[in-house]
């Protein structure tokens, strides 16, 4: 949500809730990087960290917030029956639903969507996405945008860990990005994507050094 540059938005609705502005609270107060929104016995990390002598730091769940990340005050701040937490907890494809009347969030979650992305949770680290999930998130922040002239879109195996399903979402995404005068090259070797390119190059014979040559095109 922070990287799509819609959570801004979330938390603005819920600074504007009754029950918010009879309390004082601002939007800071919806955000677990800033004092007065997080708990302050984990700092907002939703962990405690152990330092453990000639071994790995050990990291439990943080027994204040219960990995909530939030602190007390702002969880209790309700939109549409649900706290901070629990919007952060959904994924695209619930929050798509609930935030039908938002225009500019419905408008990234369904570029999300469109991109096979539905399942993750809105509040997922960026730090768990998989290359090919990074990738597809990058692709629908571009798509969110009204782009001019021609751009040059590399992608390196997108459709990785995706179900066949997906795949076709992601590639009405490219075929959206070709259409509007764009170009996407995809390294790629999924036969679905393959038939659908108008040039595909193929290197080989092998990976490393025993690759690199022009077997065909």
């Amino acid at each position: 949500a922070t990287y799509c540059q819609f959570f801004s938005h979330i938390r603005n609705i819920f600074a504007g809730t009754n029950e918010a502005k009879i309390q004082g609270l601002t939007a800071s107060n919806f955000s677990f990087n800033v004092k007065v929104g997080q708990c302050d016995e984990c700092d907002g990390s939703g962990h405690i960290k152990f330092e453990m002598p000639f071994l790995s730091n050990v990291y439990n769940e943080c027994p204040k917030c219960e990995g909530k990340r939030f602190n007390e005050k702002s969880l209790k701040i309700l939109y549409r029956d649900k706290n901070i937490d629990q919007v952060l907890n959904m994924n695209v494809s619930e929050a798509m639903e609930f935030f039908q009347n938002h225009r500019k969030i419905h408008k990234t979650l369904e570029t999300l969507h469109n991109v096979g992305l539905g399942y993750l949770k809105l509040g997922q680290p960026s730090t768990t996405l998989s290359g090919g999930e990074a990738q597809r998130i990058k692709l629908s922040r571009e798509l969110s945008k009204i782009k001019k002239g021609k751009i040059l879109y590399i992608l390196d195996e997108p459709t990785t860990g995706l179900h066949f399903r997906d795949i076709k979402l992601l590639l009405q995404s490219v075929t959206h990005l070709v259409n509007n005068g764009h170009s996407v090259i995809i390294i790629e070797h999924n036969l679905d994507v393959v038939k659908c390119a108008d040039y595909v190059i193929d290197l080989g014979p092998e990976g490393g050094r025993k690759g690199g040559k022009l077997v065909a095109k």
